[in-house]
């Protein structure tokens, strides 16, 4: 078995929708059918006994070891603890090669499960070994590492239910919420909106409680100090005990309470002292508090323990710890409920406080602590409090986290009871912390879990708000430039500034940010992350969702122009033109249930898509009486068409009409393919929302030069004759072309043409056999990468095609675009058209143009 080309597919994909690794894998003729593999089966479950039913695609045939790989990867993720569920293997069209896809919910994770996963077939295959414990355990561990923490993948969790999209913008709790202009970001439980200034007045806690103290909070006395004489005479002056703790510090680290003594002290100060400047304060009798407020509000409250065991007169402390750590809500770090307890420096001092080591038999019901301070991170436990919570407790929270200025505050407070106010009971708020941890509220050991993340999600985003821009998806064989420049342009026309991605380049806002081929998923993802995006429409070509599917996860239209007879059929086990409109579906799977997909009526393939759109569809076709229009407007269902010279879009009874003469794109309507663009822009700002005003006044400012459409029939003169240049490269867009062309008068008709290595022969023939049959010369010039070809012979299957041309006249072979393009303008007389199938777009435009202005000049 030969595992290949495995990549990790990000977005919705031809799959599913789940995020996946997929693989080629290439079995043997002997390890196409395991059951026929002596004993091999047996030593598979011996060695991973939890790899769960073996079956085949359907049901049905023989299992391969591709489909022992899918079982083998899925179920290691499973068993780590991972929330997967989907795989699937199909085989292509060459024999014993299959494609493997297994969803991951941490790429890292599922990659290393898919090694894992051959590690355990070689070692069935050749009666090794496989620790699958081990690599379980090892996977896990990985998950804790990757995935988010509880904190922030709580406030994730909260904005996925609302519907919000989010990207994770780094290994650690750095994540976008929203798209474009609509973006909003956090880091773990801190929001964008909060000011550095916050969050360091938060850190110095010597400020914080002077800030409290002159709001009126109650807070204890204390004060910084510089050595250990000073901590004491501090000591002596707010009276013992007292607390020592870092000045700015997080997670309990470098605290002890109740310090009683000048030894305790001093040792104290040493804790305290390796985490920065030490702080003295009075110590409050009580238990330790968490309020977390969230906006000018009070979220969550919880009463934090330390961490302790309870004596049975029978076991030891250390063997009572062990037994308290098996529990399986207790890990490391902070990716678990709780935290392990460890038996450090600090737990074996505050052993000795109660006379106790840590192998001492603790007397039957006698509570040993363990820590002085409740922090989770330290192994303490948490209670849920909230319902408990006095107003005035609350009240005097809220004031602290305002006082601030931190939107999202977790306070601390020392107090015996949370049902009465502070001042009746001597208590008081010892701290105040930005970016609060979330597990004490979400998990409580005891009470009632809070939904704390859904609060700090509506601090973010109002009710009804998911942070999204208009996303546009704009797919098909031909003319998704043109329709995506056409859809911006229109959004561009009502004010918003627009992200595009096409086969050119990525533009926001009018200006070009990146240049060549963009429409794949990395650059739609890059402009959902540009902060000056108000709206989005993305060229998606077939490549990019082959190799990493969509760079978003829904759109609010899609739009798919034709499928026809399709395009670079043959690469990668797309083979034929039913694959292909399996393929381009995907963007219609993937729209908004409020949304719409754009169909084209008139190409079967493209009407048939309807029933994959989760949302409702617009239908267009030149042909209003064509049968699926027919259907589609009695349901009362929207469409555009065209009557007469003009586009109309109705729905219902409602219609609503354009001149065709007003668009300039169209030449009143004779170029046939850019009244089938037209009619896909219109239909897809109809579904985004845009008034019917903006699309008449962008429509009609839409001219299809090289600045907006470049290699889109883009119309010059070269002394009287006309010139095109088009990027057209298949034959469905030669035939397009044709009719185009047919539409213009001309004397004599010449075309520039070369060829892409990476089509098939048949393509290639069918290309000039279609311009042979309405040119009087053909150029033929050789392509600038031949992708896989033999010098020449794309070139032979071009004139093979043009072998029974009964119009051409002369045909010509000339090395070079650039060259070629020289040639046929040479032979141009006064009321000639030639067209110019354009390889390197903005190179020979600019050849073009530099030629047309030349004569012009020369004229």
């Amino acid at each position: 078995m030969e595992v290949s080309r495995t990549r990790a597919l990000r977005g919705p994909n031809l799959w599913s929708r789940h995020m996946a690794i997929e693989a080629l894998v290439r079995c043997a003729q002997t390890e196409c059918a395991v059951g026929r593999m002596s004993g091999f089966e047996a030593r598979l479950r011996a060695l991973f006994p939890a790899i769960g039913v073996l079956h085949p695609e359907g049901g049905d045939g023989d299992i391969s070891l591709a489909h022992v790989l899918q079982a083998a990867a899925l179920a290691l993720q499973a068993q780590a603890g991972c929330p997967v569920s989907f795989a699937r293997t199909t085989q292509t069209t060459d024999a014993g090669v299959f494609q493997v896809v297994v969803e991951y919910s941490e790429e890292t994770v599922g990659r290393q499960a898919f090694d894992d996963a051959q590690r355990l077939i070689r070692a069935a295959l050749g009666d090794g070994l496989f620790d699958a414990a081990r690599a379980v355990a090892e996977l896990r561990e990985r998950d804790e590492d990757e995935r988010l923490g509880p904190s922030t993948g709580a406030i994730v969790q909260a904005a996925v239910a609302r519907g919000i999209p989010y990207r994770r913008l780094t290994h650690g709790s750095l994540v976008q919420f929203g798209w474009g202009s609509r973006q909003r970001r956090i880091q773990a439980a801190e929001i964008d909106a909060t000011s550095a200034v916050a969050e360091s007045i938060g850190q110095d806690k010597h400020l914080t409680k002077c800030l409290l103290h002159a709001a009126g909070v109650p807070v204890p006395l204390g004060e910084p100090v510089a050595s250990v004489e000073q901590a004491w005479e501090v000591a002596c002056k707010v009276g013992l005990p007292v607390v020592l703790k870092p000045q700015d510090g997080n997670q309990g680290k470098g605290v002890t309470v109740n310090v009683g003594d000048r030894a305790q002290l001093e040792a104290a100060y040493g804790t305290a002292a390796e985490y920065g400047a030490v702080m003295v304060e009075r110590f409050l009798p009580g238990h330790d508090y968490r309020l977390l407020v969230v906006g000018g509000q009070l979220v969550a409250a919880a009463r934090r323990d330390p961490p302790q065991v309870l004596g049975d007169g029978r076991h030891t402390v250390r063997e009572l710890v062990d037994t308290l750590n098996q529990d399986p809500r207790r890990g490391t770090g902070h990716a678990t409920a709780l935290t392990k307890v460890r038996l450090d420096d600090i737990a074996l001092a505050r052993l000795a406080l109660q006379g106790l080591t840590p192998d001492c038999v603790a007397a039957k019901g006698q509570r040993v602590i363990l820590r002085n301070n409740a922090n989770l991170s330290t192994g303490g436990s948490a209670t849920d409090v909230t319902d408990d919570v006095h107003p005035e407790v609350a009240a005097r929270a809220v004031a602290a986290a305002q006082m601030v200025g931190l939107h999202i505050c977790g306070v601390d407070m020392v107090a015996e009871t949370v049902l009465r106010p502070l001042e009746e009971q001597g208590g008081g708020f010892v701290e105040v912390n930005a970016a609060p941890g979330l597990r004490m509220h979400l998990a409580p050991s005891y009470g009632k879990p809070r939904n704390v993340g859904q609060a700090m999600v509506d601090r973010l985003y109002a009710p009804g708000d998911d942070g999204r821009i208009p996303v546009v998806a704009v797919t098909g064989t031909n003319g998704k430039t043109t329709t995506a420049r056409l859809i911006a342009h229109l959004f561009t026309a009502h004010g918003l500034r627009v992200g595009m991605t096409n086969t050119d380049g990525v533009y926001v806002n009018g200006r070009q940010i990146d240049d060549g081929d963009c429409s794949g998923p990395k650059s739609a993802r890059n402009v959902l992350l540009h902060p000056e995006v108000d709206a989005a429409v993305f060229e998606t070509a077939r490549g990019g969702i082959l190799r990493e599917g969509l760079g978003f996860d829904r759109c609010q239209v899609a739009v798919v122009t034709n499928v026809g007879a399709g395009d670079h059929l043959g690469l990668n086990y797309i083979t034929t033109v039913e694959d292909l409109a399996v393929l381009k579906r995907v963007i219609v799977q993937n729209v908004a249930a409020t949304g719409y997909a754009v169909l084209n009526a008139a190409d079967p393939i493209v009407a048939a898509m309807a029933p994959a759109c989760p949302g409702k569809v617009i239908y267009f076709a030149s042909d209003r009486h064509h049968p699926v229009m027919v259907t589609h407007r009695t349901q009362g269902q929207r469409s555009v068409y065209v009557d007469g010279d003009a586009i109309v879009a109705s729905e219902g009874s409602w219609r609503e009409t354009m001149q065709l003469r007003d668009m300039p794109i169209t030449r009143n309507g004779r170029i046939a393919f850019q009244v089938e663009n037209v009619m896909a822009a219109v239909a897809a700002a109809w579904g985004v929302g845009l008034p019917w005003q903006t699309l008449r006044r962008g429509l009609s400012g839409f001219v299809n030069d090289s600045d907006n459409a470049p290699g889109r029939f883009n119309v010059m003169d070269y002394r009287g004759a006309t010139v095109i240049a088009d990027y057209g490269h298949n034959p469905d867009a030669m035939r397009a072309l044709v009719c185009a062309v047919d539409a213009l008068p001309a004397r004599q008709r010449s075309v520039v043409i070369s060829g892409a290595g990476d089509r098939r022969d048949e393509d290639l023939r069918v290309q000039t056999e279609i311009l042979g049959a309405a040119f009087d010369t053909v150029i033929l010039y050789q392509d600038a990468a031949q992708r896989g070809r033999a010098d020449g012979e794309v070139m032979v299957l071009l004139r093979q095609g043009l072998a029974d041309a009964a119009r051409v006249r002369h045909v010509e072979e000339i090395h070079g675009e650039f060259s070629a393009i020289d040639a046929a303008l040479a032979r141009l007389q006064p009321g000639d058209l030639c067209l110019v199938l354009i390889d390197q777009v903005a190179q020979a435009l600019e050849h073009l143009t530099r030629r047309c202005a030349e004569a012009g000049v020369t004229a």
